[in-house]
């Protein structure tokens, strides 16, 4: 992976499982993973000890929670899913990231002088 697309998924990751969590419920990491980079178009690619950080992370946060069950192959998988903590740091985030991306946009925008 770029260090391009290392730099914008530090600042976005949490925010990109988060929202993966509450449009598909629960997921186990490697589903959350590979959805992420589906959605991304194959730009994103994330490697898993990146991601489990990132779920450990948001546990200890209590913005999500975690259950063992059984994946799609019968393996034991640990599945995740948003709690209702999380869903309002979900929508902190996501207002905060829309804010961010206005600026970015108008900044972009921006045509030479003279």
């Amino acid at each position: 992976m770029s260090e391009a697309k290392s730099e914008v998924l530090q600042g976005t990751l949490d925010l990109m499982v988060l929202k993966t969590l509450y449009a598909m419920g629960p997921l186990h990491g490697f589903g959350i993973a590979r959805r992420i980079e589906q959605v991304s178009d194959g730009v994103l690619d994330l490697n898993e000890g990146t991601v489990y950080t990132a779920l450990l992370r948001l546990q200890q946060q209590g913005w999500i929670a975690s259950k063992w069950g059984t994946s799609e192959n019968n393996r034991r998988a640990r599945f995740y899913s948003i709690t209702r903590q999380g869903m309002k740091q979900l929508d902190r985030e996501t207002e905060n990231w829309e804010r961010v991306a206005g600026v970015m946009d108008r900044v972009l925008k921006l045509q030479k002088q003279g």
